[in-house]
């Protein structure tokens, strides 16, 4: 069944609901293949549960029960890490646990360093950005996902939140607005896996921009989301992926 991706939302700190809303969705998706979706997938800053934050949080609890999916989220620069540390890890059958924060709607925070397979697809989940929060990737959760390369490099995607350093810098770097943006520990360890691992498409979120690039050599794809979604589906080992009022399809 299709999975939605989106990025930052930021416990809708900026009205980004209105790009993930119900009434959005159909309008983008018709309600064929909105019906179908099984989960969202926010690609890091989801922002739920900030200390002082509750009030915004049970809004947007109202707004996404809406819709009748789960949402899984990345952890960004900008979720707070200690707050989830009471979650309760539970089994929804995509491989690893995850950390649910919420009950309805179910909402729930991946695990970085982990592989999912969610609804067939499998997914490398990473995460974290430049933050003045909390450390991003310990150096043992680092060689953690190092060994696990060893043994099992392929995926479908890449999921993180900010991209790897090559792609940012490619994007962004003549951009004075990012001035100071790169030195990155999360992005420089993205480019360590991302010259270790074997993928298709790479998805990430962070930069609030919405841009696809292809490498030509390796017919690898990086998509930056924020106010645009994107839904892919894997049928008979083909990943489909559903643009906003179109579609495309992507061969494994």
């Amino acid at each position: 069944m299709p999975i939605l991706f989106s990025g930052d939302y930021h416990a809708n700190s900026n009205a980004q609901i209105k790009y993930i809303s119900k009434n959005e969705l159909l309008l983008k998706y018709r309600p064929e293949l909105f019906s179908r979706i099984k989960y969202h997938v926010i690609l890091g800053d989801g922002g739920f549960r900030r200390p002082g934050n509750r009030k915004a949080d049970l809004s947007s609890y109202n707004s996404l029960a809406f819709r009748p999916f789960p949402v899984l989220c990345l952890i960004g620069d900008d979720d707070p890490v200690n707050c989830l540390r009471d979650a309760p890890e539970v089994d929804i059958g995509i491989g690893e646990t995850v950390c649910q924060i919420h009950d309805s709607p179910f909402i729930a925070y991946l695990k970085p360093g982990k592989t999912y397979c969610i609804d067939g697809i499998k997914c490398l989940v990473l995460g974290g950005a430049l933050s003045a929060f909390k450390e991003c990737w310990p150096e043992q959760k680092k060689q953690d996902v190092y060994k696990l390369l060893e043994t099992d490099n392929s995926f479908d995607l890449v999921l993180s939140h900010t991209g790897p350093h090559h792609m940012n810098k490619f994007l962004f770097g003549g951009k004075d607005e990012y001035s100071g943006c790169f030195s990155d520990e999360a992005a420089f360890f993205n480019e360590e896996i991302h010259d270790r691992a074997n993928f298709i498409e790479w998805l990430c979120g962070h930069w609030h921009r919405d841009i696809y690039c292809t490498d030509e050599e390796t017919n690898q794809g990086y998509q930056y989301l924020y106010k645009t979604t994107k839904v892919l589906e894997k049928q008979d080992e083909k990943i489909t992926l559903y643009t906003e009022y179109g579609m495309s399809r992507v061969p494994v």
